[in-house]
């Protein structure tokens, strides 16, 4: 695993639905909009461009949204590439397949919120909070998480801290004076 490849992963349930959502991280993902999918242009970031997804030998399998987030401003901190597609596995394994052949490998299980901690996108809590967060299953445990991951806990231990350092300055100055 090294972090200056580009993973890729399907970012929802596996399995059939209506739809499925592809996300890419990494150096390589403006490049995967410019060959995958042929984009000209500029190409702006948290746009959502149309186009269709052709195989290798150019027949069209589906018509996909995808969008590109420019690096830091983005999850992960890197360059980010969604793609939004009908959830047909075949599709969905076709994509990532293209993907793979493009210097893309498979993003190990964590590994988008590992890279968001690396780059400082979020503390230590706040990212173990992510898969609290998916599995919770009821509004308790809910808002508890969502909490969290927007720095709740970080917050009230900053503060304790600081107290903490505030008062331990108070008793050196009275032990200082006495």
């Amino acid at each position: 695993m090294h972090e200056s490849d580009t993973i890729v992963a399907v970012a929802t349930p596996k399995g059939e639905s209506a739809l499925a959502m592809l996300r890419a991280t990494g150096p390589e993902c403006e490049s995967l909009c410019r060959t995958v999918f042929k984009h000209k242009g500029p190409l702006l970031p948290r746009h959502a461009y149309y186009d269709a997804y052709r195989s290798v030998d150019g027949e069209s399998l589906d018509d996909v949204i995808y969008c590109f987030f420019k690096g830091p401003r983005s999850f992960t901190g890197e360059d980010i590439l969604e793609i939004s597609c009908h959830g047909s596995i075949f599709i969905q394994e076709s994509i990532i397949q293209l993907l793979l052949n493009h210097n893309c490998r498979v993003a190990n299980p964590g590994e988008f919120t590992m890279r968001s901690f690396l780059n400082g996108k979020m503390d230590l809590s706040q990212a173990e909070s992510v898969a609290d967060l998916i599995s919770s299953e009821n509004k308790v445990a809910h808002q508890t998480y969502i909490n969290q991951l927007k720095g709740g806990f970080s917050k009230n231990i900053k503060k304790l801290r600081e107290e903490l350092v505030n008062f331990a300055s108070l008793i050196e100055l009275e032990l200082d004076f006495s």
